[in-house]
């Protein structure tokens, strides 16, 4: 059901990949609520999705961008501004990859160097998505810039990895950036979401086992996909203007949880 709180908002997506993913259901939930966006995801990334097709779906257009590239971000934001016809509203950031968990390297046997390629896709790309959209001034007033987290960041999951300490990382620079965009009206938070079954998460060892446990250690249940996008539309409104700098947990109560009666009952 829409309620236009996004009527005439102009918004940037990040890392819509196929439909399981949570990017995809905050694109549609956005244009669902009234705004005009553009799509963005690595060139590799649009040929192996279906982005094409979410964007004639949603009349966005896509614009293929490197988030680790300086210069492709320069150009992503430049194009949406001619694009949507003004300054950008919001964006979402919702990239992660870690080559260490895709080759099953055990924590204590990580590579180091594909160990920093996690970093810069999954957490320095924020920082850059943020530092050009402030050299641009590329943000309205009262914008709103959400990226996507998990409580690995704060707890240990071991087969998780290092995108744990990716998650940390990208949870300061939005505190970080929160306090300098906050000059500009514009308000930085990250949402720390449940396990959603989506093509790169379904891809971490022992993804499913952990799903249910989660699930069950959650007194609300897991957070869907679904129920994030509605959350990140109310971080994107009007309604959420003095929410910045914060980790916002989304996760059914897992994350003040200590032992759940449903686990102790199996």
């Amino acid at each position: 059901m829409s309620t236009n709180l996004l009527a005439g908002k102009r918004g940037v997506i990040f890392g819509a990949l196929d439909d399981k993913s949570i990017a995809w259901k905050v694109a549609e939930r956005c244009v669902e609520e009234g705004a005009t966006i553009t799509l963005t995801n690595a060139p590799v990334a649009l040929r192996m999705g279906g982005i094409q097709e979410l964007g004639k779906k949603l009349n966005a257009e896509v614009i293929p961008a490197d988030a680790t590239s300086e210069a492709d971000l320069e150009k992503l934001f430049g194009e949406s501004q001619e694009i949507l016809g003004g300054k950008i509203d919001f964006v979402l950031h919702a990239i992660g990859m870690s080559l260490n968990v895709r080759k099953n390297r055990t924590y204590t046997d990580l590579k180091y160097e594909w160990m920093q390629k996690t970093f810069d896709i999954s957490a320095i790309s924020f920082h850059k998505v943020m530092q050009q959209l402030y050299k641009m001034d590329a943000m309205s007033e009262w914008g709103s810039i959400v990226a996507l987290s998990y409580i690995a960041a704060q707890r240990t999951f071991p087969d998780y990895s290092e995108m744990a300490e990716s998650k940390a990382l990208l949870e300061s620079f939005a505190r970080s950036f929160g306090y300098h965009f906050a000059e500009k009206k514009v308000r930085v938070n990250t949402i720390s979401q449940s396990p959603t079954v989506t093509t790169a998460g379904s891809g971490i060892k022992g993804f499913q086992e952990f799903f249910d446990y989660a699930d069950k250690m959650s007194p609300l249940g897991n957070a869907s996909a679904e129920a994030c996008a509605d959350y990140c539309v109310t971080m994107f409104s009007d309604l959420t203007r003095m929410v910045t700098m914060q980790n916002l947990y989304h996760d059914g109560g897992f994350s003040n949880m200590g032992m759940s009666p449903k686990l102790l009952e199996e």
